[in-house]
């Protein structure tokens, strides 16, 4: 896919939900994923069920005031979200989320422009969600200090804010976990990609 086909179905969506996209940015040494933490890494976060009102404004402002509470805004609101490498939309990622031949998604880093929607249109462009007010997405600071992801459930939206997922032991076991079982559900590139990263940190960086 070529630069013209991303900036069309992938960046232009992004920005009118209020994220500039900056590409070839991501700094070095990002944790390449984020999961498996335990309820001891979550450090914030909110739920709010499908049925209240105003259900997309108040996901926006709640979003926001854990985005900066946990510092996962830098002093220029930039930011990372994880975003598919091609242009299959967070929709039909749901769709094939077993499909081991699709691949991984990857960091990209964006801005946060003054007239955002997140919860709203970022989630309708089906890369930060289902449609608006079904959001699913995960963010991470600039420096890794806060993992902040979105799903949504049966019954409503839960935001959480994980600190320091690179330092967390639930994390770590989870990510060599997906390198040791050699399993068809997991992409070959997404596999590798964790076990460079789990090779270049330094021993004294994981918890004792």
């Amino acid at each position: 896919m070529g630069v013209q086909e991303r900036e069309r179905k992938v960046y232009r969506p992004l920005r009118r939900a209020g994220l500039e996209v900056i590409p070839d940015a991501v700094p070095e040494g990002t944790i390449p994923f984020c999961g498996g933490y335990g309820r001891e890494d979550v450090v914030g976060g909110f739920s709010h069920p499908y049925g209240i009102p105003r259900l997309v404004e108040r996901l926006n402002e709640d979003w926001y005031d854990l985005a900066v509470s946990s510092g996962l805004l830098d002093h220029r609101r930039e930011f990372l979200v994880m975003l598919p490498q091609g242009t299959r939309t967070h929709r039909a990622a749901l769709r094939h989320q077993h499909d081991g031949g699709s691949a991984p998604a990857l960091w990209t880093r964006v801005r946060l422009l003054e007239r955002w929607d997140i919860m709203g249109r970022g989630a309708d462009a089906a890369f930060l969600g289902v449609y608006a007010g079904h959001p699913g997405f995960g963010m991470l600071a600039l420096d890794g200090s806060v993992y902040v992801c979105c799903s949504t459930g049966e019954r409503g939206v839960d935001v959480l804010a994980v600190r320091r997922p690179d330092r967390s032991e639930h994390v770590l076991r989870h990510l060599e976990g997906i390198v040791a079982r050699d399993s068809s559900y997991v992409h070959r590139e997404f596999r590798t990609r964790i076990a460079r990263w789990l090779a270049d940190r330094a021993p004294t960086t994981r918890p004792t």
